[in-house]
């Protein structure tokens, strides 16, 4: 396989690690003064948007982000492309190329094909294909993520934290990508107790707002009282499900849900049937998407482009992390020991 692969140290990440913490939803607006590089950069979205709240949104915050640090305009130093079925994905790269865009990001799994054939069409211009691999191709480079070390930290904190030993795993599309998650939060479940109980279960979409609640209304309906969603906007019915139930109950009788690819705990705040005011959001997996757009638009930026190359973000680099949300102290240095374990290499967490 024609194929370099590189692990960003911390070194790599760190130009865009004051980033973030920084991340603004009012980054898109006109920046004054001179604009600091002609280059233009796009993302295309999957069929999830911008506002997904998960893996889009953290792509589209990071280009904004590093748009307003180099004083461009949205609209004409950066942009986004919606994209509302798998059908629009050749036709957003086509449009942001005849509208001067010469960085172009994939956001997802599922644009790797019209990446690849819109890398080949315009070979004068950069391709970033994030969550899957392109080979043998100079004008793409690729960006991976070690979920399964982020999921396996969400599984430790699962599997201390349920009273039923009972826990859930929601996923969108059956994937290399969404069984990274799945495969590591069973791991980190059962180093805690290898006898709980996992029950998976895949939406088949990454859309449907709709199954997402259903199905994370089967699950607490069955016991399980901590879920992990990783389906993107279907993610949001279990969000919905999640506090409609808690709603419902007496704090201490809540159910938990894990959030995904960014901190989500803004999105668990509830009042809870005894009339306190709580959170339902345990942990969040953290895929810093924003911050390896940033990181890699600044490479091109400076003409190092990393074309031809995978680039894995990890644990170690800061790439994937645990937002520690409502965490007990137990469950704190629980993670803590098994992130350290996993970093320092005691700990191989399986990806598939």
């Amino acid at each position: 396989m024609n194929k370099r692969v590189i692990a960003v140290g911390a070194v790599a990440l760190a130009s865009v690690a004051v980033l973030a913490g920084c991340r603004s939803h009012d980054a898109a607006g006109s920046s004054s003064g001179k604009a600091k590089t002609d280059l233009k950069a796009a993302i295309i979205t999957d069929t999830g948007g911008i506002n997904d709240r998960s893996f889009n949104q953290s792509a589209w915050e990071g280009l904004q982000a590093w748009g307003k640090e180099n004083n461009l305009k949205k609209g004409q130093g950066f942009m986004y492309f919606q994209s509302n079925s798998a059908s629009d994905y050749t036709t957003n790269f086509n449009s942001a190329e005849q509208q001067g865009y010469k960085l172009l990001f994939g956001i997802g799994f599922s644009l790797q094909d019209a990446t690849s054939a819109a890398a080949k069409n315009n070979p004068k211009s950069n391709f970033v294909i994030i969550d899957s691999v392109i080979t043998g191709q100079k004008n793409v480079a690729s960006a991976t993520f070690a979920d399964n070390e982020g999921a396996y930290l969400a599984g430790v904190a699962a599997a201390k934290a349920t009273k039923t030993n009972k826990i859930g795993f929601i996923g969108g599309m059956q994937s290399d990508v969404i069984t990274r998650f799945q495969v590591g939060f069973e791991a980190g479940a059962k180093s805690v107790n290898p006898n709980i109980k996992v029950d998976v279960q895949y939406a088949g979409s990454f859309t449907d707002a709709a199954k997402g609640k259903t199905i994370a209304a089967a699950m607490y309906g069955s016991g399980d009282d901590v879920v992990y969603q990783c389906a993107g906007g279907v993610g949001v019915g279990a969000f919905s499900e999640a506090k409609a139930l808690n709603a419902q109950k007496n704090e201490a009788d809540k159910v938990w849900l894990i959030g995904v690819d960014q901190d989500q705990k803004y999105l668990g705040g509830y009042t809870s049937k005894d009339g306190k005011k709580s959170n339902f959001v345990l942990v969040s997996t953290i895929k810093e998407v924003g911050k390896v757009v940033q990181d890699i638009a600044d490479k091109t930026k400076d003409g190092k482009f990393p074309g031809g190359t995978t680039v894995t973000y990890n644990l170690k680099n800061g790439g994937v992390d645990l937002g520690l949300d409502n965490v007990t102290p137990q469950i704190k240095d629980a993670v803590a020991t098994a992130k350290a374990d996993i970093i320092s290499g005691k700990i191989t967490v399986p990806s598939k």
